[in-house]
Formats: C-alpha cells, sequence, structure tokens
C-alpha cells in the first residue's frame, strides 16, 4: 500500500516548496498517505482513468468540472487495519477468506476502526444540505412497500453534484450482521439553491439475508434503519420503521 520508489519523498519536497500542491493519485487499490495527506491541502483520486485523463483532471483541478465521484472502497490508515491482513497471503499455498460477510466497510464499521477515507467519500466545491428521510407509514408487512424520499438541496455557491447513498440497519438481528448495507444510491447535480426530491424503492433483496443453516435468502420481521448520507461515515439523516408478518 506504500507508494513506490522516493514518490513520497517527492510529494514531501515538492510540497515544502509549495503549500497549494495538489497530489493526484493514478492507481488500482487503497494507498497509504500518512507520511504526506497532511502537508497537502488535496489529494485528487483518479484511479486508471484512460486516455481522455488529462483533459478530465485539468477540468477538475480548475474548477470547470465539480468532482463528483465516490470511493468504491475503504481507504484504511495502515496495511494493518485492512479485514483481510490475519489472513494473506495465508499457508501452504491457501488462503482463508477469515473475514466472512465483513469485508469493506462493513469490517471497519464493526471493529470501530477509524479508517482515512471511508467507503462512499468524496468531495464537492459546493455543499450539500439534506432534510428528514420520510416514509408513509411507520409499519409495513411487505418490503416492497416502503418508499422512502429525502430532500436535497445545494447550499453552497456554485453548482455540484451529490451521491445520495442509503444504507440499511436491521437493529435486532437473529444472526450476525453488518451495522449498516449500502442498498441503494442516486447521482443528483443542483445548481445554487436548487433541491431536488430522492426517492428510494426498497425490494426483498433490501432487507434479506443469507441463513448458511437453511441454506436460503430470508427477510425477517422486525425494526429496521434507515440511514441517509454522502457516504458510510456521513450519515445525514435516519428513520426507523418496523416489518411486520
Amino acid at each position: 500500500m506504500q507508494l513506490c520508489g522516493d514518490q513520497v519523498k517527492l510529494i514531501q519536497e515538492v510540497a515544502k516548496a509549495n503549500r497549494s500542491t495538489v497530489v493526484v493519485l493514478n492507481n488500482g487499490s487503497s494507498l497509504v498517505m500518512s507520511d504526506w495527506l497532511d502537508q497537502v491541502p488535496a489529494v485528487l483520486e483518479c484511479w486508471y482513468p484512460g486516455q481522455e485523463c488529462g483533459n478530465a483532471i485539468a477540468d477538475v483541478l480548475f474548477g470547470d468540472c465539480d468532482p463528483s465521484g465516490r470511493l468504491t472502497q475503504t481507504f484504511p490508515e495502515r496495511l494493518e487495519d485492512n479485514p483481510a491482513f490475519i489472513n494473506y497471503p495465508g499457508d501452504n499455498g491457501q488462503v482463508r477468506y477469515g473475514e466472512g460477510i465483513f469485508v469493506g466497510y462493513r469490517y471497519y464499521d464493526k471493529k470501530r476502526v477509524e479508517p482515512l477515507f471511508p467507503f462512499g467519500h468524496g468531495n464537492s466545491y459546493t455543499q450539500f444540505e439534506y432534510a428528514e428521510i420520510s416514509l408513509q407509514e411507520d409499519h409495513y408487512s411487505s418490503p416492497e412497500d416502503v418508499e422512502c424520499t429525502v430532500e436535497v438541496r445545494n447550499i453552497g455557491a456554485r453548482r455540484g453534484t451529490e451521491v445520495v447513498q442509503l444504507y440499511i440497519r436491521h437493529l435486532r438481528p437473529r444472526l450476525t450482521r453488518p451495522e449498516q448495507e449500502l442498498k441503494d444510491f442516486a447521482k443528483i447535480t443542483l445548481d445554487v439553491g436548487q433541491s431536488e426530491v430522492v426517492r428510494f424503492n426498497l425490494a426483498a433483496r433490501s432487507l434479506a439475508f443469507y441463513d448458511p443453516q437453511q441454506k436460503e435468502w430470508l427477510v425477517e420481521p422486525g425494526d429496521y434503519e434507515l440511514r441517509v448520507g454522502s457516504s458510510s461515515r456521513d450519515i445525514r439523516a435516519t428513520r426507523q420503521f418496523s416489518l411486520i408478518g
């Protein structure tokens, strides 16, 4: 997870000469940044962007385009925080997937490990305000009946794009479950002062989990919590409902 060669030293020396340095990353996985992150004002994650990367990076750096991507993986503070650390590379040519269902943000949530950058994270050149989650009912007999809405408003000084993320938590599960799971998301672009009502429709699969003993996917009755936010660690609104029958 370390940058190879003398790239860390290069970042440190350039940042020392110019405090307005922006680090542009062209990589395929999360990286350790503790040696230099606090020395630069911004980091632009580009992954593997393709042949038009120069134009795309310039548009973001010069403010012609609002950065609207969000992290699809968690960036840990260090390699040892990774959920697969004690299992990889394994023994005798065998790797045990010991983390089970607690991969990615599910592990960091369950273990209360603070990541460097959480799953779903990404900044914008503007700011967004979330209203409360709206539901038609508090009790439902079928997951397909659950429809939630949340109003999002651009309260910043310029046009921008937000990725509204819906996570669901089962409050009292029968089996060990993640603290929350991403179930849907919506990307919206708003002008200054503009708002939009984002609508999410749940399905049976949205609440289902796999029971290895019964060897099938199940939906349990009980209390659930809807969590809407800008990342897995930036939840802006919550609302509970009950599934009965």
